[in-house]
C-alpha cells in the first residue's frame, strides 16, 4: 500500500537497499541522505534547523528523540498530562568484513531464500558448548548505567529486546530467538548448527555487517 501511494520512505529504501533475504534492509547513510535530499528539495516544505521549545498552534506531528530537550519535554508533558514518555534504548553492534573468520563462518540465507546465489547473510555457527560459554559471558558482561527513571521502572520493548535481557529469560531463549539455526546448514558438518549469529550487510560497499537481533546495552 505504501509503495502504491508513492511513499518517499520506501522509494528511498529501494534505492539504498542491501541484500537481506526476504527482509528490506538499507545502507543507513545512503537512506538518510536520500530522505533528507528529497525533503530539502520539496518546495512545499520549509526546513528550519533549530531547537523546538514549544508546540505550535494547530495540527502538528511531533517526532522528537531519541532524547528530548527539557523545554520540549515540559511542553509535551503539559498537553499530555504525562510526566514521562518512555525511551527504549539499545546499541546495534557492527563489525568489519575483514574481522570475520570465513573458515568458520559461511554465507547462506534461511531455506535458501535470498537475493544472492551464495546467500545474503554471513552465519557464525556455534555448537552447544560454545553457545553455553557465550550466554554465560553475556550475562556476566558489564552494561551501560541506566538513568534513574529506568532503574525505578525498567521496561523493554518486546520487538527490540536487548540481547542480554533476552538471554536472562532462560538458557535457550537466544537459541529460539535471534540465534535460531532453523533453515541453515553448516557446510563443515552438513548439519544444522546448535545456534548461529547472523551477520547482515550494513552498507552498499559490503565492508560493514551488523549482528542481526543483537541490540544491546553492553
Amino acid at each position: 500500500e505504501m509503495t502504491g501511494l508513492g511513499s518517499l520512505i520506501l522509494e528511498a529504501a529501494a534505492g539504498a537497499a542491501v541484500p537481506a533475504g526476504s527482509s528490506l534492509a538499507v545502507d543507513r547513510d545512503q537512506f538518510a541522505e536520500r530522505v533528507t535530499t528529497a525533503i530539502a528539495g520539496q518546495p512545499l516544505i520549509e526546513v528550519m534547523r533549530e531547537e523546538v521549545t514549544a508546540i505550535p498552534e494547530g495540527p502538528a506531528v511531533i517526532a522528537t528523540g531519541p532524547l528530548t530537550s527539557p523545554a520540549l519535554t515540559a511542553a509535551i508533558s503539559a498537553i499530555s498530562g504525562e510526566s514521562y514518555l518512555y525511551f527504549y534504548d539499545a546499541l546495534a553492534p557492527i563489525v568489519t568484513q575483514e574481522s570475520i573468520d570465513m573458515s568458520v563462518a559461511f554465507r547462506a540465507s534461511r531455506y535458501d531464500n535470498g537475493v544472492q546465489d551464495d546467500g545474503d547473510y554471513i552465519n557464525c555457527p556455534m555448537n552447544r558448548a560454545e553457545y553455553e560459554r557465550f550466554t554465560t559471558a553475556l550475562l556476566a558482561a558489564e552494561t551501560i548505567a541506566l538513568r534513574d527513571f529506568e532503574q525505578e521502572d525498567a521496561q523493554f520493548f518486546e520487538g527490540c529486546m536487548p540481547v542480554e535481557v533476552l538471554a536472562g529469560r532462560g538458557v535457550d531463549a537466544l537459541r529460539y530467538g535471534p540465534m535460531r539455526p532453523k533453515g541453515l546448514r553448516d557446510p563443515r558438518t552438513g548439519r544444522e548448527p546448535y545456534a548461529v549469529v547472523q551477520l547482515r550487510q550494513d552498507n552498499l560497499a559490503g565492508s560493514l555487517f551488523n549482528l542481526v537481533g543483537f541490540q544491546t546495552n553492553l
